[in-house]
């Protein structure tokens, strides 16, 4: 059984949310709610388990944060950070998230 790979957005405010999850809208993957502080990514990180997050903003410790505890995640950002590929516009998002490699291995629960 195949399931959509899931992306989770992350901005420093609803607007900016907003216009992440519209660059990153794709019909390969599936969007999780989103979350505009490091709490609520990491809640939704162990609650909806998403392959894919992309974080434009200051959030560099939730970068470290996921790199620690969800290392297959992988991570597009904004700025240069350990673990993260950078796009440099909203617009380079959707290539990037299409570039990425599917997850491979068992589906859990």
């Amino acid at each position: 059984m195949c399931r959509a790979v899931r992306v989770l957005c992350v901005a420093e405010d609803a607007e900016r949310l907003s216009e992440l999850r519209r660059a990153s809208v794709g019909a390969e993957w599936e969007l999780c709610p989103g979350a505009v502080d490091a709490e609520e990514a990491l809640r939704q990180l162990a609650s909806e388990h998403p392959e894919r997050i992309v974080v434009f903003g200051a959030f560099d410790e939730l970068i470290a944060l996921v790199t620690q505890r969800y290392p297959w995640v992988r991570i597009v950002s904004d700025r240069d950070a350990p673990g993260a590929v950078v796009a440099t516009s909203l617009e380079d998002v959707r290539g990037m998230l299409a570039g990425m490699p599917r997850p491979g291995g068992p589906i859990g629960g």
